[in-house]
């Protein structure tokens, strides 16, 4: 029987420092600038130390970078589709010199690896985001995101690892590529075929998948994408659950559950090559992909180097096709499959989310009983979710007031926890250091949606009333909330000419004279909500009138039953 496959590039790479290393590094860290790492760079990272990215021996360098851009290349010549690069902040590049080194920290403060800086430079990110996501709208979507978070300098470098321990989740699953080939090799296994879910599986996944391992005389892992390398949200536990479930449903001999930390870029056939390669590095000879229709762009798709990706990497791909449910036979098919005129069931996963949101039922064809309850456990429909209000608007257009109204009115409905999150407690307990700059407020709004995303994560209600007069600021603390809840944006367009007449404060007078700077509305602009889910104008609504029909809009909703 052939051995595994070999690690790609020959060679399973190990960045872990030795002993008398990481006794050095240590010593020296205390002087070393500091990054704290994301959760997109800390999988990348603990794949560079643990050899799930051999033969990278640490964040790239230019050269490599653009070859991989305009190539699949490597300086060297060998393939290898995505960027794994290293940005970091105008502050921390400015510093920074050839020759340094970097700690780098995960979200507790540990620092889990040291850099030495080879390269800076900063890159065209635009033409990145162009090569990598593609066109159309749903690369789109993936460009804006990538643009607004990527930082516009980038550290190339090898890197040392001085801490694999920040994880406290599933550790009995959290092998290396080193301990997964020698777990294989123990059990006798020889031939592979991986399966990467960021989702929970159903039964359309469990037939295809055993079957694939059946028909290849194969053996089955089942390696679970841990993209957020924190280990805090909800949907990720609840994914491992759910895929401890199924697993029974496998042979004990022949299928093994493993977790890998694995980030989604939704970089479409280079991200897919990408986890093709890990896979080969933790010993796998297959892998099933999910979506391979559709990915990446048409001219990611006609690319030079997709036709000799196969041949360069060495790792099968198994396309995981569109599946219906063939009544007649009590079984799942591929749809192409499928005789004309068939009896065929199937289930979105659009409907599926509305299902849950909804409390319905799960057809018992679709999954199994144990994956629906725990699925309706981590996602309770939307009359039991938690979601934050957050009201926006000049000075003087009434949101305090809609807001304390509007606390009232839920709490006397009962069933919730709900929080106001008064601009003014605010300002005194959780930003009593900040002043009014632009920096200062939008941090401010920040530190409110970060607490409302934690009320929402919850089940709470959480109530906000911030001027948050940037659109960019205000779409930050949506992506922070809609991660665990939702999102109900009410603009308060009072006109400004009505909220200087209601100037209790005196605000807008000094702001006239000129000894406030930067005033909304007056020396500062209000960027104007695009697609708030409720408008409204208080010159011409009463309180009540208003508090209606906002309550009205939680209705139409499903928050409110």
């Amino acid at each position: 029987m052939n051995p595994l496959i070999a690690p790609y590039g020959g060679l399973l790479v190990d960045r872990m420092a030795d002993p008398a290393t990481l006794d050095a590094l240590k010593r020296e860290a205390v002087r070393f600038p500091v990054v704290d790492l994301n959760a997109r760079q800390l999988c990348d990272l603990e794949l560079l130390l643990n050899g799930g990215y051999s033969p990278l021996q640490g964040f790239m360098g230019r050269a490599d970078y653009e070859g991989v851009l305009a190539h699949a290349r490597l300086a060297d010549g060998q393939f290898w589709p995505l960027p794994v690069v290293l940005d970091v902040s105008d502050a921390l590049a400015s510093g920074l010199r050839v020759g340094d080194c970097l700690a780098l920290r995960d979200p507790e403060g540990l620092m889990v690896a040291a850099l030495q800086v080879d390269e800076l430079w900063q890159p065209d990110l635009a033409r990145e985001a162009r090569l990598v996501f593609g066109s159309g709208e749903e690369g789109g979507a993936r460009m804006r995101a990538f643009l607004e978070a990527q930082g516009p300098w980038y550290v190339g470098g090898r890197v040392t690892g001085t801490s694999l321990d920040g994880h406290h989740d599933y550790t009995a699953l959290r092998l290396s590529p080193a301990e997964m080939r020698a777990r294989f090799a123990r059990a006798g296994w020889r031939r592979v075929i991986a399966f990467q879910p960021d989702r929970p599986m159903h039964r359309a996944h469990v037939e295809f998948t055993l079957n694939a391992a059946l028909t290849r005389d194969a053996h089955l892992l089942i390696h679970a994408a841990s993209e957020d390398a924190s280990g805090d949200r909800a949907a990720y536990f609840a994914l491992i659950r759910s895929l401890q479930a199924v697993e029974a449903r496998y042979p004990a001999a022949t299928t093994l559950l493993a977790v890998a930390p694995l980030h989604a870029r939704g970089a479409g056939l280079r991200e897919i090559w990408a986890r093709a390669i890990v896979s080969r590095n933790y010993g796998c000879s297959q892998l099933i992909v999910e979506g391979m229709a559709d990915a990446g762009s048409e001219a990611a798709r006609t690319c030079e180097w997709i036709g000799r990706a196969q041949a360069a990497v060495g790792v099968e791909l198994i396309v995981f096709p569109p599946m219906v449910y063939v009544e007649d036979r009590a079984q799942y098919m591929p749809a192409a499959q499928v005789p004309s005129g068939t009896r065929t069931l199937t289930l979105s996963p659009q409907e599926l989310s509305r299902r849950l949101s909804d409390g319905l039922s799960i057809p018992d064809w679709f999954s199994y009983p144990e994956v629906v309850a725990l699925l309706q456990q981590a996602h309770p429909p939307r009359h039991r979710q938690g979601f934050t209000l957050f009201f926006t608007g000049l000075s003087g257009a009434g949101k305090s007031t809609l807001a304390r109204v509007l606390t009232t009115r839920l709490l006397q409905l009962g069933g919730r926890c709900v929080t106001l999150l008064d601009g003014d407690v605010v300002r005194k307990h959780l930003s009593s250091e900040l002043g009014f700059s632009k920096e200062h407020r939008n941090l401010n709004v920040r530190r409110i949606g970060f607490v409302a995303a934690e009320i929402t994560k919850n089940r709470g209600v959480a109530i906000c009333a911030p001027i948050a007069p940037y659109a960019s600021v205000r779409r930050a603390v949506r992506d922070m909330v809609e991660a665990h809840g939702g999102f109900v944006e009410i603009h308060v367009c009072t006109p400004l000419e009505v909220c200087e007449t209601r100037d209790r404060k005196g605000l807008y007078a000094k702001a006239r004279q000129g000894l406030l700077k930067e005033f909304t509305g007056v020396s500062d602009p209000y960027e104007v909500p695009e697609t708030p889910e409720l408008a409204l104008d208080t010159s011409v609504l009463g309180v009540e009138e208003a508090v209606a029909r906002i309550l009205l809009k939680l209705e139409q909703l499903g928050y409110l039953r």
